[in-house]
């Protein structure tokens, strides 16, 4: 059966989706703009981040589980850190996460027209991945300037896993929770590989699950607890293959 809709797909996921997902960038990104400027920057950028993410996931068409909900406190300030499979994993964060997250972004990207400028209302942060000190410098100017219950998303592996299963973690996230004394909020996304792969561009519908686990304090830890403690908390989430 899968073999049967397979081209069929493509064709509408390279002439249908792909331009919906241009154009509906573009406009949430313009309307993150406007009503952060005339509004607030914390709700624009919560709810059209929101209504973006839902409205391509239901486009692509995939069905989303999320398990754990209740452990994401919306008045609560977190490090939020996740695994990462896939380009998708973003429309799922923004989409069902329900919290107003701030991405750390190379400064490259705040040239792209539209784009860049929906996420600079909207406060995400920019950075030069070259100089380090600076990077670590601009996060934390951003950090004091965070309001309550928003916080920051760390992809900790640094790049998208192939296969699924966890690569090594970098200790910036945790590092950053410990000056902060922020709590980090492990997430484990699951399926979003097999909607999108790593490093392609053929879309595929299929189900996500999500897995918000309880938060884990940073105070008096050290980096490397810090960073098993949450390493063990995604993997909990994670099929047994890829454990």
């Amino acid at each position: 059966m899968k073999a049967i809709f397979f081209w069929p797909y493509q064709l509408y996921s390279w002439l249908i989706f792909l331009p919906l997902v241009i154009v509906l960038t573009l406009l949430f990104s313009m309307l993150t703009v406007i009503f952060a400027t005339l509004i607030n920057p914390e709700w624009a950028s919560r709810v059209f981040a929101a209504t973006w993410g839902r409205v391509l996931a239901y486009l692509t068409p995939v069905s989303v589980t999320v398990e754990g909900a209740e452990n994401a406190r919306r008045e609560q300030s977190y490090v939020v850190v996740s695994n990462h499979q896939s380009q998708y994993d973003i429309l799922l964060i923004y989409g069902w996460l329900k919290l107003d997250l701030k991405w750390v972004m190379k400064k490259e990207l705040r040239k792209i027209p539209g784009i860049g400028i929906g996420c600079e209302k909207a406060g995400h942060i920019f950075v030069d991945r070259r100089d380090p000190k600076q990077a670590r410098k601009a996060i934390r100017e951003a950090i004091d300037h965070l309001s309550r219950g928003v916080g920051i998303l760390f992809f900790p592996e640094g790049t998208r896993s192939r296969d699924g299963r966890l690569l090594s973690f970098k200790k910036g996230a945790f590092r950053l929770a410990i000056d902060q004394e922020l709590p980090l909020l492990p997430v484990t996304l699951v399926g979003t590989r097999n909607v999108l792969p790593a490093k392609s561009l053929r879309l595929f519908p299929g189900s996500i699950k999500m897995v918000i686990h309880p938060e884990i304090e940073s105070h008096g830890k050290s980096v490397e607890q810090l960073t098993e403690e949450t390493r063990a908390a995604i993997t909990s989430g994670m099929p047994p293959e890829l454990r």
